[in-house]
């Protein structure tokens, strides 16, 4: 009798399609430099605040790792739900960190950087040049800006507060571990063929109550605002950071939050509502060397979008890794019309 091969030993011809895929590493080893620092505010870089509006595109839930009674977040329809994070006033919430980590990979992936980290099991298997930079003054073009081992970083990032108090309710299906040993894909001549990103989809899988997992979420159209700190950043470095943001209209990306990803669940959209900069020897000058407060070079509307297409340029001219923006851009492409995988994978 012939015996079906297990989802675990199948070979890779036999599994169905991802919903993910590997954004190749540039062919030339990053460049390592000493960062900017912390010490004082250079008069050659720019310095400042991001104020931020996100916008949920498909349900996001950025987990606790806490599971309670239904009745204890006000749903008695529920028996047991895994809870989001949530702030002092009980509106949904999403650490800076779990911001700092979707936007780390993009920036990764679109310079000529090294990973962030590593599984040691696969160390031996990441390509000459990709590992962790452990030098604070031999850094790649990410770790500069957003911190390696000893080294800070030049972005502070603040949680995203909702403006709606209520929550929704979603239903995921259990979702397995990756495993990429055991798909041929994940490995060009035996190293890592490139980085992970999960595509877009129209929506998230939702199994309902009796088959899936109950999750405290923020539903579609809800908004977090958020701010992002930065100082001593070139204009390559801040436009890039804007390319993230989904600011570049030639490569309009989103952003993949929290859990659920392989089943379409955690896309955000970015608006750039305001930037509070300091430039330049003057600006310095005015804002730090007197006793009152000088007026915020404050940009908004017209001349807000005119600077981040100055920088942003700066990037494409500097920084930004052309192949793999364009790779990334069609995972990360939004709004999509690819829908969400079916059945198990």
């Amino acid at each position: 009798m012939t015996r079906t091969p297990s989802p675990r030993t199948r070979s890779d011809e036999s599994l169905p399609p991802k919903p993910y895929k590997l954004i190749s590493f540039p062919e030339k080893s990053p460049s390592l430099q000493a960062p900017a620092g912390h010490q004082k505010y250079l008069s050659d870089r720019i310095h400042g605040t991001l104020s931020l509006s996100l916008k949920v595109e498909t349900a996001v839930h950025v987990s606790t790792g806490v599971v309670v009674m239904g009745s204890d977040v006000g749903n008695n329809r529920i028996p047991l739900i895994k809870t989001m994070v949530q702030s002092t006033d009980k509106n949904l919430a999403i650490q800076g960190s779990s911001i700092k980590g979707c936007i780390r990979a993009v920036y990764e992936a679109i310079t000529n950087s090294t990973l962030a980290v590593i599984t040691s099991r696969y160390r031996n298997q990441i390509p000459t040049g990709r590992l962790p930079c452990r030098d604070k003054k031999k850094l790649c073009p990410a770790s500069q800006v957003f911190g390696a081992l000893d080294w800070q970083g030049l972005i502070e990032f603040s949680d995203a507060h909702c403006e709606r108090s209520e929550f929704t309710t979603g239903f995921m299906p259990s979702l397995y571990r990756p495993r990429p040993d055991q798909r041929k894909a994940y490995f060009v001549r035996g190293r890592v063929a490139g980085r992970k990103f999960y595509y877009h989809t129209v929506k998230a899988i939702d199994k309902g109550q009796n088959q899936g997992i109950a999750v405290q979420q923020a539903g579609k159209s809800y908004t977090f605002k958020t701010q992002l700190h930065f100082k001593n950043l070139t204009k390559a470095e801040l436009g890039t950071l804007l390319v993230v943001l989904g600011q570049d209209p030639e490569y309009p990306i989103a952003l993949k939050v929290g859990g659920g990803k392989p089943i379409g669940m955690g896309t955000m959209t970015v608006t750039v509502n305001a930037i509070d900069k300091v430039e330049g020897i003057q600006e310095l000058r005015d804002r730090y060397s007197a006793y009152t407060v000088a007026e915020s070079e404050m940009l908004t509307g017209h001349r807000l979008q005119e600077f981040m297409q100055q920088m942003i340029q700066a990037a494409h001219q500097s920084l930004i890794e052309h192949s793999q923006l364009e790779q990334l851009t069609v995972v990360l492409r939004y709004p999509t019309n690819r829908q969400p995988p079916s059945g198990m994978y």
